[in-house]
């Protein structure tokens, strides 16, 4: 037996059980058999065991509530949800993208139970597909699926910089760009580019991301409960229940309100946005095919609930709505709090919780782009796949994949400087071209029939039919009205971009695809011959 099955056989974690000092427990065996059948599992689809099994359901809930990370969400692109329907619209947005999210994760729920693999949505395009369009399907999916996560990690950073920034603006106000009245675009990527390598670092050794992925979930929690209880306790004035709940503010230029709601709804969504990153987890975990689902409804509930109260306790305690909207801080929360603690000190360092609670966001985010990398290069999606299917052993990370990752969302912070608005609709477009990637697998899979597969644990039958009925018309819904500019009149520097977006994105995998990919992309008998060897393979081992 080679070193990697020695591995996944001997111990709780892929960590050896025979220590001289300690007896394996039952917990110790439970887990290795897990994992010996995980392993079985993955090589019945084409794949080897190549990382460790390191991460717990909570350790994953971890990194996929710590990506989402729905109160995070609000906060910090809380300037176009106020300008788009006020209070309204992120009091009711958020139910609405809550419920849709609901069936969102039910969807991947289903298909991550019955077909667990770290390609996630492009893996079961490839599955579920009619035979003579499997390959391009999956290789679309694979495409949409890793451009969405570099453009959302790229919105992080940029939040984390603009945060940043933010609280030296309200320090020293002296440095706002007298042209725009916030700080200068150029602060503003410096401090991009060092969170993102900040961030970077936390994902170079296998061994303590599911440690960092726990702690970043607490400091999510803790700062959420701290912030919810501070701002409204020492706030001596709140406005009134109908402030909150039916306040409708239109600044958009928009005359029909509905529009101004819709476009608006952009804020919210991408509160609830990447609920596919636990699934690229699963061979990370044992029992993926129960495990995966928890954590992808578990962070569509604990999403729900902290930003709604956050939502509902910051616009309780806010004062002065008009100045929010044009803060020389470039930030509205940071606005708020310095508003209802008059003090601001105090101010920079609840806003300093949400930039760590931020910055455990972005290294969830360089989680899951390296691993839609890594899974997608194996099967040859991607220019010099070679290099970026490698796992480094000693360290348990694919590093290639994760630095190249990181390297081009280094780049995509340089377009701030040449126009924030086109930077800016890569946030739509990190929303859409997600929903995309959901959508082609259940399309896939409502052609093929629910019921020609073989379900897992998890499958809701008839909600589940609803839920993907749900997706698709959502998905296109999402793909019109997030393609309208926020404001009216329309000029070129509020103009919506989204649309060059998607095309640069479509030119870059369609050239790729007719110069090589056509050819290399590994299709779906491939993967199946090389499940019957290693099934050969496995059992000459056993005998």
């Amino acid at each position: 037996m080679n070193h990697e099955e020695k591995q996944v056989t001997t111990g709780s974690g892929m960590e050896r059980v025979d220590d001289i000092g300690r007896a394996p427990s039952p917990d110790d065996i439970a887990d290795a058999k897990a994992m010996d059948v995980d392993a079985l599992k993955l090589a019945e689809m084409g794949y080897t065991q190549d990382m460790r099994r390191n991460f717990s359901v909570f350790s994953v809930l971890g990194v996929g509530f710590s990506l989402t990370n729905s109160w995070f969400g609000i906060s910090a692109a809380l300037i176009t949800g106020i300008n788009s329907g006020g209070p309204v619209l992120i009091i009711y947005g958020i139910i609405l993208i809550a419920l849709v999210s609901t069936c969102v994760g039910i969807s991947l729920s289903e298909l991550a139970s019955a077909l667990p693999n770290a390609g996630g949505q492009y893996f079961w395009a490839n599955e579920l597909a009619p035979k003579q369009y499997a390959n391009f399907a999956s290789y679309l999916t694979g495409w949409f699926s890793w451009a969405g996560s570099l453009f959302t990690s790229a919105s992080v950073a940029l939040a984390m910089g603009s945060a940043i920034m933010g609280c030296i603006t309200l320090k020293h106000p002296g440095i706002v760009d007298p042209n725009t009245g916030i700080p200068p675009a150029w602060t503003v990527v410096v401090a991009y580019e060092v969170v993102n390598l900040f961030a970077f670092f936390f994902n170079c050794y296998g061994r303590v991301l599911p440690k960092v992925a726990l702690a970043t979930l607490w400091i999510s929690l803790i700062s959420f409960f701290v912030i919810l209880v501070t701002v409204p306790s020492v706030q001596h004035h709140h406005q009134p229940a109908k402030f909150v709940f039916a306040n409708f503010l239109n600044n958009t230029g928009w005359k029909q309100n509905g529009i101004a709601f819709i476009v608006g709804l952009i804020n919210t969504n991408w509160a609830f946005a990447c609920l596919d990153c636990a699934t690229h987890m699963a061979e990370e975990v044992a029992r993926p095919e129960k495990m995966i689902p928890i954590a992808i409804m578990g962070t569509v509930a604990i999403g729900f609930v902290t930003s709604w109260f956050f939502s509902i306790s910051m616009f309780f305690s806010l004062t002065d709505l008009p100045t929010l909207q044009t803060t020389a801080t470039g930030v509205p929360i940071l606005e708020l709090f310095s508003q209802a603690l008059n003090n601001q000190g105090g101010a920079i360092f609840l806003e300093f919780m949400i930039i760590a609670t931020g910055i455990g966001c972005l290294i969830a985010s360089h989680t899951w782009q390296s691993r839609l990398c890594w899974s997608f290069a194996r099967d040859r999606g991607l220019p010099a796949s070679t290099f970026l299917a490698k796992v480094r052993p000693s360290l348990d990370v694919p590093l290639n994949a994760h630095a190249v990752s990181c390297f081009i969302v280094a780049l995509l912070g340089l377009l701030y400087l040449g126009s924030s608005t086109a930077f800016n609709s890569m946030v739509t477009a990190c929303i859409v071209l997600l929903y995309i990637s959901y959508s082609i697998p259940v399309v896939c899979l409502l052609w093929r029939g629910r019921d020609n597969i073989a379900h897992g644990p998890f499958w809701m039958g008839p909600i589940g039919l609803f839920s993907n009925c749900v997706l698709l018309l959502w998905t296109l819904f999402t793909l019109v009205m997030y393609s309208f500019p926020p404001f009216q009149p329309v000029t070129k520097s509020n103009m919506n971009y989204v649309s060059v977006v998607y095309a640069v994105v479509v030119v870059l995998m369609m050239t790729y695809w007719y110069v090589r990919g056509k050819r290399t992309f590994r299709r779906r008998d491939e993967r199946h011959e090389a499940a019957v060897m290693e099934a050969e393979r496995h059992m000459s081992i056993v005998r």
